[in-house]
């Protein structure tokens, strides 16, 4: 029933005009997870699938760089209509395997935000490591598909050394141990590859912290040197300038208001969050939002998502929830 409507409502030209209505405000894409095929992983963006997406940004916007589009919000000069920013997080391989071919393809920037611990090969990702536990043949209740978002959330509020010891404690629970190199589908992008990419001239590096803490568990010292390791690890990895960053997990709860000074006193020009909304010119360049794409959003939904739908039927909602009684 829910396509149903979407295809109603695209055909009807919903789409199109809301598109229209939000021509002045930037789109700023999120993707995580690349896949060669539908059936390797349900959370990633297969080929098949990005390769309709950008099709379709080609014909109805204007894909910039997310550099760029900080300088144009920065100077308050008028956005290009449609613009359409690409941004992939973490530094994983399937990134450069899927993805960055693509891109060169279609001729459009992306920017991808790494974990410079993770590329250096120091560790992998604890996120990652949760839900390589979660495939396993008996994983712990925690771990099951309608609980599993929640135990990343008490994951989230926890220092990280207690964090991490929770998640090796819960390994151990189950009998088994975590693999100390991550396995390729959880695999991290080399230096070489990052550079490759970078020479490319259609994907800039960001910073995602050095180890990806959630940063309202740190204290402001330990946030600094987050901020501040990382982009010199990746500058010293790339030599090439670090201008972005992106807030770990990136919601509202992960992060304090006075961590957005800390990012610009750390040299950095954007950062970006993953509140749902749109850029324009009252935009914060250092709290940009972004709309999340994974492998569970089929075509309808990214249309629906990328051309205004989304954006309008949650401002419908927020104004009916704030109505009084």
């Amino acid at each position: 029933m829910k396509r149903l409507a979407l295809r109603v409502l695209r055909g009807c030209g919903v789409f199109t005009l809301t598109r229209s209505l939000s021509a002045d405000r930037a789109r700023i894409l999120m993707y995580h997870n690349f896949s060669d095929s539908d059936q390797a992983d349900p959370n990633a963006v297969s080929v098949a699938a990005a390769r309709g997406q950008l099709e379709y940004l080609r014909r109805h916007f204007c894909v910039v760089s997310l550099t760029h589009l900080a300088q144009q919000l920065r100077s308050g000069a008028p956005l290009a209509r449609n613009t359409v920013v690409l941004t992939v997080d973490d530094g994983r391989r399937n990134f450069y395997q899927h993805f960055f071919p693509l891109l060169k393809e279609f001729q459009v920037p992306a920017t991808f935000f790494v974990v410079s611990s993770f590329i250096r090969q120091e560790d992998w990702l604890w996120t990652d490591k949760v839900l390589w536990l979660a495939e396993q043949p008996v994983p712990a209740d925690d771990l099951s598909p309608n609980r599993i978002e929640h135990f990343f959330e008490a994951l989230n509020r926890l220092r990280p050394e207690v964090r991490n010891s929770r998640i090796e404690s819960l390994a151990r629970g189950m009998g088994v141990s975590i693999p100390k190199l991550p396995l390729p589908k959880y695999a991290p992008c080399s230096w070489s590859e990052l550079r490759e990419m970078v020479d490319s001239g259609w994907v800039e590096i960001g910073s995602h912290t050095v180890t990806h803490p959630i940063l309202a568990s740190l204290t402001d010292q330990e946030v600094g040197r987050e901020l501040t390791m990382s982009r010199l690890e990746i500058e010293e990895g790339l030599s090439r300038k670090v201008e972005s960053f992106c807030f770990p997990n990136g919601k509202q709860v992960d992060y304090r208001p006075h961590h957005l000074a800390q990012v610009r006193d750390a040299g950095y020009t954007s950062a970006v969050v993953t509140r749902f909304g749109m850029a324009g010119k009252a935009s914060d360049v250092y709290e940009l939002p972004r709309m999340g794409v994974s492998g569970k959003s089929d075509f309808l939904a990214f249309a629906k998502c990328v051309d205004g739908a989304e954006y309008y039927q949650q401002r419908v909602r927020q104004r009916f929830v704030a109505m009084p009684d």
